[in-house]
């Protein structure tokens, strides 16, 4: 293995010092013993000023300029931020993506204004393996409102597929409920063609972003999207708990009504009226106060993310995954490892899912000696690969420690 080890080294490095995105590295705070960080799709890392940022924000912003900031800057930052998403990564035109509430409550939003729309559909379809809160907050909504959720099987490691939709979609489906890239596999879905495909039969589709946005292009007007939500604490490097955004094409938002009726979504934010009246466009889709703190480290990200443009961004995460399904097939393969993951490189997000019965005892071995993957039941490692916190090299000794703590198993 020592010489296979060297080689993927010689060329990790080659890779790194080619890398065109390698000063962004220096830009993120250092963890401290940490060695191979590859969960960025389930948490991202801080960047150096982010405390500083926190810090200017507690001593002016709120400190010095207290409640006149709503007026000055805060009131807007929800739509600001959104639209600088849609700019920058989802490819969304102004005025149809918010910042807002967590990625559970968006989705509880979307969902039921989405189905409110479709009288006379009684069925909810969705991928049988997505995310649990996608799953469990349709669920919910189907229970509530007499419909018929259908979860709908599709291939652990190709993911849903347009002929999965054609097959299951008929003119009962009110909406369809899917996620972009799997948050197992990594599986990228056709946007455009299973939407289109919806479409035909009169179908809304919501698309959970949450493991596609800041990692590749998204491309939500191109596809004719309904609804998007995604979240900011992973690619988006927002931190624990940052909100979530959402998008709704425009030709929807004055055809819907979002169930949480809250001040902030009010047509006369301060007028105080005796009854709600929903602002106009995406804005009717706020409920409560912004968590503006919440928003300061994701503002930071996207200035790096606008500058290293997400097609670069994307470019390098190919170039991550592709030295990692290398490395797995030399190094982890031999020692009874699957891939499960895609090995084209245009069906493969950002991550990089493998499979073996002796993971969930090797993990917690693996994060006290500072190699933090993700693990996922029953048995699957994700190797998650943040493309500007992210070397080929930190990648690659990741993989490394996975063999040489199955070898000494």
């Amino acid at each position: 293995m020592t010489d296979q080890i060297t080689r993927l080294a010689a060329q990790a490095r080659e890779l790194d010092d080619a890398d065109p995105l390698a000063g962004f590295i220096e830009r993120f705070a250092p963890a401290e013993g940490v060695s191979a960080y590859l969960d960025g799709n389930s948490l991202g890392r801080p960047l150096r000023d982010t405390g500083a940022r926190l810090d200017a924000f507690v001593r002016h912003e709120w400190g010095s300029r207290l409640i006149r900031s709503w007026d000055e800057q805060w009131l807007d930052l929800p739509t600001e931020l959104g639209d600088r998403i849609g700019a920058a990564l989802i490819g969304a035109a102004p005025g149809q993506t918010i910042v807002g509430d967590s990625t559970t409550v968006l989705l509880y939003k979307l969902m039921s204004a989405a189905v409110a729309m479709q009288p006379g559909r009684d069925e909810v379809l969705i991928e049988a393996n997505n995310f649990p809160t996608d799953r469990f907050v349709a669920e919910g909504i189907a229970h509530a409102r007499g419909l018929t959720l259908r979860q709908l099987p599709a291939d652990p490691v190709g993911g849903i597929t347009v002929a999965d939709i054609a097959a299951a979609v008929t003119e009962r489906t009110a909406l369809v409920v899917l996620s972009h890239v799997d948050y197992r596999s990594g599986a990228i879905a056709d946007m455009r063609a299973i939407t289109a495909e919806a479409h035909r039969h009169g179908a809304l589709v919501l698309w959970d972003l949450c493991h596609s946005v800041g990692v590749l292009p998204v491309e939500l007007d191109a596809a004719t999207a309904d609804f998007a939500v995604g979240c900011t604490y992973k690619y988006l490097n927002g931190g624990p708990g940052s909100p979530a955004f959402a998008y709704v094409n425009a030709s929807l938002q004055e055809l819907t009504e979002q169930p949480v009726w809250g001040w902030m979504g009010a047509a006369d934010v301060f007028g105080m009226r005796e009854r709600y009246e929903p602002a106009p466009g995406i804005r009717r889709f706020l409920s409560g106060t912004p968590a503006v703190l919440s928003m300061l480290p994701l503002q930071g990200m996207l200035e790096l993310i606008e500058e290293a443009g997400i097609a670069q961004i994307r470019a390098k995460s190919v170039s991550l995954t592709a030295l990692v399904v290398t490395a797995v097939d030399e190094l982890l393969a031999p020692r009874g490892v699957a891939l499960l993951t895609s090995r084209d490189p245009e069906r493969r997000g950002g991550h990089v899912t493998i499979g073996h019965e002796g993971f969930a005892d090797l993990v917690p071995r693996l994060w006290e000696d500072g190699v933090i993957p993700d693990f996922r039941r029953p048995d699957g490692i994700r190797i998650g690969l943040s493309p500007l916190s992210t070397t080929h090299a930190e990648a690659l000794r990741g993989v490394v420690a996975i063999a040489e703590g199955l070898t000494g198993a």
